[in-house]
């Protein structure tokens, strides 16, 4: 028994190009956006952009400084402020003009003690990009010593959109 073939389709002609009959606001809300999408600067921001940060721990920055029972040794807040830091430093020159990064979710363990005078060296690694949101790899070390380490996790925002936004819950208060 023969089967049929059937005949191939041909394929459609791309349809002609129709004049922009958009508003005109429209059509400069597009083209910003197309500006936008060109400076997003997505392809800059690839998995393995680094950077680090090292100081000498402060008194300031201990748990004793808060409370003079405890011991002066690194808080865990400092210590992930300084991986925020170097997540923030390891994308800065690739991020759009006009924008920041600012941290959303932490996910850190602080693994040992060090004392005041002691020096961290904070170091984060791009790790993921999905559109604005970013993930990083981060640790924390004190010589050969791991301190910390984990997940920072950090938006793409419009600064001055960002800046607003905040004072104006301020004043809302």
């Amino acid at each position: 028994m023969k089967r049929s073939v059937p005949k191939k389709k041909r394929a459609k002609a791309a349809p002609r190009a129709k004049a922009d009959r958009r508003s005109p606001r429209t059509a400069k809300i597009s083209q910003a956006t197309a500006r936008h999408a060109t400076h997003a600067g997505e392809s800059k921001l690839r998995p393995g952009l680094q950077a680090s940060i090292e100081r000498v721990v402060l008194h300031e920055w201990t748990i004793a400084s808060l409370d003079s029972r405890l011991p002066a040794v690194l808080s865990t807040p400092h210590m992930i402020g300084l991986m925020e830091i170097a997540a923030a430093q390891a994308i800065m020159a690739e991020l759009p003009p006009g924008t920041i990064s600012v941290g959303t979710r932490i996910e850190v363990d602080h693994l040992k003690a060090i004392p005041a005078g002691a020096t961290v060296r904070a170091t984060a690694q791009l790790a993921q990009h999905d559109g604005r949101f970013l993930i990083f790899d981060v640790e924390a070390r004190s010589g050969d010593h791991v301190i910390g380490r984990g997940r920072v996790f950090r938006a793409i925002v419009e600064h001055q959109k960002f800046h607003a936004n905040a004072t104006s819950r301020a004043s809302s208060q």
